[in-house]
């Protein structure tokens, strides 16, 4: 894929509700912006998209853990929109088991299903991204996202494709539900 741009987003909360926090909550996301094969035509067999997300997967994780440093990643979550001459099915052809496991892969591992977002819109899109615990979908706090702002893409014949990290869970976290603490074995529960 033609890669016309890549950009890294931040967002560091050192406190909260005047509690500072015992580690700030870091989340990264990495967005790659590159040429849509099939904007504006219908494309039966998207498996070329599939394919390619594998390493577009590896660009943005290697740059997401960088961008983590010195933390270890606890979340994540995946998300892409296709500009408005191709179809939101061509970000869901990228976000495949393919892009999870390079995701999954980079971090030494992850058990849990990977909440993603997709959406077709143009420069100026807002969208969320969720994340959740990398071992166990249902450890509630770290049911997260983050929210991105895309000024300069996609263009009509582009896809932007995000993963997101983060170094733990919400500050302050009270609601109970299971903890990180109690996730065991292969399907990430007790």
């Amino acid at each position: 894929m033609e890669i016309r741009k890549t950009h890294t987003i931040i967002e560091e909360m050192r406190g909260e509700a005047g509690r500072p926090a015992d580690e700030p909550l870091r989340k990264v996301a990495v967005v790659a912006v590159f040429k849509n094969p099939y904007a504006g035509k219908y494309q039966e067999d998207l498996s070329a998209l599939t394919e390619a997300s594998g390493e577009i997967g590896a660009l943005v994780t290697t740059m997401a853990l960088d961008a983590m440093k010195p933390y270890a990643v606890e979340s994540f979550g995946k998300g892409g929109v296709a500009g408005l001459g191709g179809e939101q099915q061509h970000v869901s052809a990228m976000l495949t088991t393919v892009y999870g496991n390079v995701l999954r892969d980079a971090l030494g591992g992850g058990k849990a299903w990977i909440s993603s977002m997709t959406k077709r819109a143009g420069p100026g899109v807002t969208i969320d991204i969720p994340m959740n615990h990398k071992d166990a979908l249902t450890v509630r706090s770290h049911y997260d996202g983050m929210t991105l702002t895309l000024h300069d893409c996609p263009h009509d014949d582009e896809i932007a494709l995000i993963c997101c990290f983060a170094n733990r869970g919400q500050l302050n976290h009270r609601v109970g539900g299971l903890a990180k603490e109690d996730i065991k074995g292969e399907d990430g529960l007790k």
